[in-house]
């Protein structure tokens, strides 16, 4: 029970500190500044600064620090080295949430499921380019027809920018 009262305290907090005007763009804005918009297909994908593994390191170190919790890192590249499918590019799947704010999605459309918790991938895309990639929230609520979300649609596009940033910017 204190772990669950500290996770929502956390929430509260980052939900505050969004409000208010946080330091961080929604990503529409973030887009903006960096040249990634959303694709046609709701990806939104910004370059980081560093290599695979400090990237990595950095986004779970931001999503700790944010309250978040981590449900689970899924390593692509090596699953395909361990099961010998040749060509695959190293990839890391890092799935994470705050149940206070992802459940909200999903109370009257439990197929929004599949699109929560929130999954931000980093990839090699060429050699010495690590990126980052998340799909955009709005998009997430066209797919399932969510309404009446804005707000928290808003905050989980400035959460995940944001958490990219931190973690792709030198």
């Amino acid at each position: 029970m204190p772990i669950c009262l500290a996770h929502l305290c956390s929430a509260a907090l980052l939900a505050f500190t969004l409000a208010i005007g946080g330091p961080t763009a929604s990503a529409h804005a973030e887009g903006a500044k960096s040249g990634a918009a959303a694709s046609a297909a709701g990806v939104i994908a910004v370059p980081s600064g560093y290599g695979m593994i400090e990237t990595v390191e950095r986004l779970k170190k931001d999503i700790a620090t944010k309250g978040i919790l981590l449900f689970g890192e899924v390593d692509q590249g090596a699953l395909a080295a361990v099961s010998g499918v040749p060509g695959v590019k190293p990839s890391v799947l890092l799935m994470f949430g705050n149940p206070a704010l992802g459940t909200q999605f999903i109370g009257g459309r439990p197929q929004a499921g599949l699109d929560w918790p929130v999954r931000m991938l980093v990839y090699l895309e060429a050699p010495g380019r690590v990126m980052i990639a998340w799909t955009d929230f709005d998009w997430i609520a066209r797919r399932h027809g969510l309404a009446g979300l804005d707000a928290q649609l808003g905050m989980a596009n400035r959460v995940a920018a944001s958490i990219a940033d931190a973690a792709a910017r030198k």
